[in-house]
């Protein structure tokens, strides 16, 4: 491909509708960085990214690519395997603009969208229906239509639902010379009259009549059916699938979608698909869990299980599930476990009853007793089947915990064979990777003959890089061996491309090279995939025999074997590519701002490319480049609970803020953030100077505008009293002294200066319960040095709070917090702070460090609570959880401890992250992001609350930004309790 020159581009740019990066600048650089990889093992930086608004965009990027000689690589979620979206030319990404449900015909069961749509929303959108779009690949919740078109997805229900191929009516699309038209099923009469009689001109024409020669000639025919997959392998995804247009012309028709899908973006640029629907599943759907002592026994299950007709038959292995042991979120999805199984089988039935689902359970498990497989059986519904199937979801992000640089890789994880040989196959793989001296995890589509086996290879050397091929090529032979597919549901892009020719013959590959120059014969689209493609382990991510050098940290990164191993434990799949339709807090900025650069995995890639030692003149990525990406990072700590990978962004922006400052200095409005605490001591000497000051909105605004906030963000108020003072004044006289049960109160900066209320609400409760509340000597939490990346100076504050607080913080005498950022700084930050000497200290109070609700929910369970003392009467309250509260904890306490009150009844506002986010949003220019994070989901719930509905929220920031943002009062938990006393 050429290089095409920044004027060229520039020339481009003005008539350009949607967005263009291509020169060096910082943005443009950052952006061609963070592009330069998907899912996969492949690194290439691309000459530009293009972010089309239009089909015409689309159309002037054909155009363009046709006079320069330069090829488009069409992207979605970026989510592919085998490096499909990674290339030398301009990726053109459509998941920001392209993103419409354009008709649905619930009647005849189709709906017509843009390719940018992601399925999970989908069928939201159809769920009123009563239907569904049924391909359902891992990454459901990001997978957009046009990246699942392009890789002919499947997923877990494909026994079932079958793959993408199979449900694709209608395609329409730009083509090689720009023109615009539409592929769908034809009779083979109707076909021929379009060619013959010239119903259809340029490029389109010379498809029809290209594709008909190749697929009527019966020597052609009997090679494709001879080299393709025997026909009971099921998932069949390698080259082009002319088997099925053979299938097809044998039907007496032809259908150029069947084509298009899983041709990877290689042969034309879809805007528009027409897809089948199926109907939802029904009521009650069941899956049995079925627990195997090792993964041939599981194989074998399969094999039965496969005789009832199940829905889904998916399998996990051990090594996956010990990773989920430890895991903030996925640990609490193992509460089905009996024992410690080696494998998982789990298997899937639908009724319209629960009692029907049991009786196929009931069959299907007397079978397997009486073949002596599996030894525990556990049935689950609803919630708990889901949570069960965020495990096997989550495979591919939860091994990437694995520590070291030894690494599952993406390699034979997509082989397919009969699922009468599966067993017999997985057997003789599991004998080739002893030989190499590898070990490897083994999951996913037993049902449909395919497991994702990825061994653990060493990229970063070159026996590594070298094992990774001769891998492939052994596996290669296994798989042809079984005739299976070399490629069973993620395609060749780069990665099998080569293998091809060894799979299905010299010949059949020539006729895919055929197809693509008939297609697209200058290479314009997604160019050296599938065919010609470069070798299978060129262009990895990593640098071979390179010296990995620990970098100078002040958090500890040792747990993750060094800020770096963090960065790159980011696999690239996706999970923090979240819609708010999809829920969850990860990742807030880019719910709002659909821009790729907003990601976790943006912001992993960024770190991961600027940490890695190369030699200076090579190194593209800078410190300003890396702080671009990292600029809407609101640190709310959703990645470290929410990635199956755990990949702490939070953490390592502060860490990286902290060096950056070091070397570029300091901003004036950093320095005033982070030391919010002592503007507040100052500004308590006269809180009514400062309330006068910033309680009207005109001096108001100058204020903010002199520190560089947004004017129309209000402040809140300072208390005439600050909440230690408070205490100490009234200690001596308080009836709990003598009370038998004692904690300590962390007075936090926030609840000591602004929210001094709740705090003595918090005391006064506690007291009414029974409790004897100390506030101890400590030192304010650095919290705003936290989120302002000065790590040192909130280094000195956890070693001195973990010294002041270690003698006293015990299960009995825990340490309870108001404010969720404060407090749960203990159980995060601080163990990574504080000195070596001091690690015993800390993790020892970060078990004993509680949330308010967390301490009144263990309580009420130890039965130490009594409900008698609060009132009777009905009340609704509408919860907003903070952001550090869902990532390290939950918000099962604040439930709980809301609804102690005999008649409060708590709901959860399925709310992300409010957008407030300690200062981000109060910055003027995070002011509209974080107001457009608050509108997702937050804003327009609360506005739809009768005035009667408590809205709660723990969080300093959250009650504040549903202050500004929709005039409503939230009220802490605290807050509502203490109204609840009966006094």
């Amino acid at each position: 491909m050429n290089r095409v020159s920044q004027f060229q581009f520039t020339t481009l740019r003005s008539r350009f509708t949607g967005e263009l990066y291509f020169d060096d600048s910082t943005l443009h650089a950052a952006q061609k960085a963070i592009y330069a990889t998907d899912a996969s093992v492949y690194q290439e930086k691309p000459q530009a990214v293009a972010l089309p608004r239009t089909v015409e965009d689309i159309r002037l990027l054909i155009e363009f690519a046709g006079n320069h000689k330069v090829t488009l690589i069409p992207r979605a979620a970026g989510t592919s395997l085998a490096g499909q979206v990674v290339g030398n030319g301009i990726v053109v990404d459509i998941s920001k603009h392209f993103g419409k449900v354009l008709e649905i015909n619930a009647e005849e069961k189709w709906v017509r969208v843009q390719p940018g749509v992601i399925r999970d929303d989908l069928n939201k959108h159809l769920a009123p229906y009563g239907l569904l779009f049924g391909p359902e690949t891992s990454t459901a919740s990001r997978a957009m239509i046009g990246g699942m078109i392009g890789n002919n997805s499947c997923g877990l229900h494909s026994i079932t639902w079958g793959a993408t191929r199979d449900h694709l009516l209608e395609v329409k699309a730009l083509l090689s010379d720009g023109s615009e038209t539409v592929f769908n099923n034809q009779s083979i009469s109707d076909y021929t009259k379009n060619i013959t009689q010239k119903q259809v001109r340029g490029r389109e024409q010379g498809i029809l009549a290209g594709m008909y020669g190749l697929i009527s000639n019966p020597v052609d025919q009997e090679l494709i059916k001879k080299h393709f997959p025997k026909p009971t392998v099921t998932r069949r995804n390698s080259g082009y699938s002319l088997d099925a247009l053979v299938r097809n012309f044998e039907n007496s028709n032809i259908n150029l979608c069947n084509l298009i899908a899983g041709s990877e973006g290689t042969l034309c640029f879809v805007t528009e698909a027409k897809l089948a629907l199926v109907d939802v599943p029904p009521a009650a759907v069941g899956v049995v869990c079925v627990h195997a002592d090792s993964l041939a026994e599981s194989l074998h299950a399969n094999r039965v299980a496969m005789t009832f007709n199940p829905k889904a038959s998916e399998l996990v292995d051990r090594y996956i599930m010990d990773f989920t042991k430890n895991h903030n979120v996925y640990s609490q999805n193992r509460f089905f476990m009996q024992g410690d199984p080696a494998a998982l089988l789990m298997v899937e039935f639908w009724g319209n009853t629960e009692a029907e689902v049991e009786s196929q359970a009931a069959s299907l498990i007397s079978s397997l007793k009486a073949e002596n497989l599996g030894y525990a059986y556990p049935l689950l519904f609803g919630d708990d089947a889901n949570k069960a199937w965020e495990i096997r979801k989550a495979g591919l992000g939860l091994i990437r915990n694995l520590p070291g640089d030894t690494q599952p890789v993406n390699l034979i994880e997509d082989c397919a064979v009969a699922v009468e040989d599966l067993p017999a196959y997985i057997d003789e793989l599991a004998a080739l990777l002893e030989q190499h001296n590898l070990h490897a995890s083994y999951y996913a589509h037993a049902g449909a003959g395919e497991l994702h086996v990825e061994p653990m290879i060493n990229l970063k050397t070159s026996e590594g890089k070298q094992q990774f091929r001769n891998v492939l090529a052994d596996t290669a032979k296994l798989v042809k061996k079984y005739n299976g597919a070399l490629s069973g549901e993620h395609g060749d892009g780069r990665l099998r491309g080569e293998f091809i020719p060894f799979m299905m013959g010299e010949e059949v590959y020539e006729m895919f090279r055929q197809v693509k120059r008939i297609w697209d014969p200058d290479g314009i689209f997604n160019a050296n995939k599938i065919v010609d493609t470069p070798p299978m382990n060129e262009f990895l991510r990593y640098e071979q025999d390179k010296p990995q050098p620990e970098i100078n940290t002040v958090f500890d990164f040792s747990r993750q074997d060094g800020m770096l191993r963090l960065a790159e434990k980011c696999s690239g799949s996706g999970d923090c590519r979240k819609t708010e339709l999809t829920g969850g807090t990860m990742c807030p900025s880019y719910m709002a701002t659909r821009r790729e650069r907003d990601t976790t995995r943006a912001r992993a890639n960024i770190l991961r490319q600027y940490l890695t030692p190369i030699k200076e003149k090579q190194k593209s990525i800078t410190p300003k480049m890396v702080k671009e990406v990292l600029d809407l990072c609101l640190s709310c700590k959703g990645c470290k609970s929410e990635c199956p990978s755990s990949v702490d962004i939070g953490k390592m922006k502060a860490e990286f803020t902290q060096q950056y400052y070091e070397i570029h200095g300091v901003p004036l409005r950093s320095k005033l953030i982070a030391n919010f605490s002592k503007q507040m001591k100052l500004a308590s000497i006269a809180p009514w100077a400062f309330n006068g000051v910033f309680g009207t909105p005109a001096l108001r605004k100058i204020a903010n505008k002199m520190v560089g906030f947004h004017p129309e963000r209000t402040m809140p108020k300072l208390h005439s009293q600050t909440l230690k003072d408070w205490w100490l004044k009234r200690k001596s006289i308080s009836k709990s002294q003598t009370a038998d049960r004692k904690v300590y109160l962390f007075c936090d900066e926030f609840s000591n200066y602004n929210d001094v209320e709740v705090g003595k609400k918090a005391i006064e409760l506690l007291e009414a319960l029974g409790y004897q509340v100390i506030i101890p000597d400590h030192e304010e939490s650095g919290r705003s040095y936290l989120s302002k990346g000065f790590v040192k100076e909130a280094q000195k504050l956890a070693v001195e709070n973990v010294s002041l607080l270690r003698d006293k913080i015990t299960y009995d005498t825990p340490l309870i917090g108001i404010e969720p950022s404060a407090i749960l700084s203990f159980r995060d930050e601080y163990v990574d702070l504080v000195l070596e000497n001091q690690r015993n200290d800390a993790e020892k109070i970060s078990e004993n460090a509680l949330l308010f609700e967390e301490f009144i929910a263990r309580e009420i369970d130890a039965k130490r609570i009594d409900k008698g003392v609060f009132t009777q009467k009905k009340q609704l309250i509408k919860l907003h959880g903070h952001c550090h509260q869902k990532a390290l904890s939950t918000l099962t306490a604040s439930k709980k401890a809301m609804s102690l009150p005999e008649n409060y009844q708590v709901q959860l506002i399925p709310s992300g992250c409010c957008g407030m986010a300690g200062s981000f949003g109060y910055e003027e220019e995070h002011y509209a992001v974080s107001m457009q994070i608050g509108e997702l989901v937050l804003f327009p719930t609360v506005r739809q609350q009768p005035d009667e509905v408590i809205i709660a929220a723990s969080g300093t920031s959250c009650r504040h930004q549903i202050k500004d943002g929709t005039g409503r009062k939230a009220l802490h938990p605290v807050e509502i309790l203490w109204d609840a006393l009966l006094k």
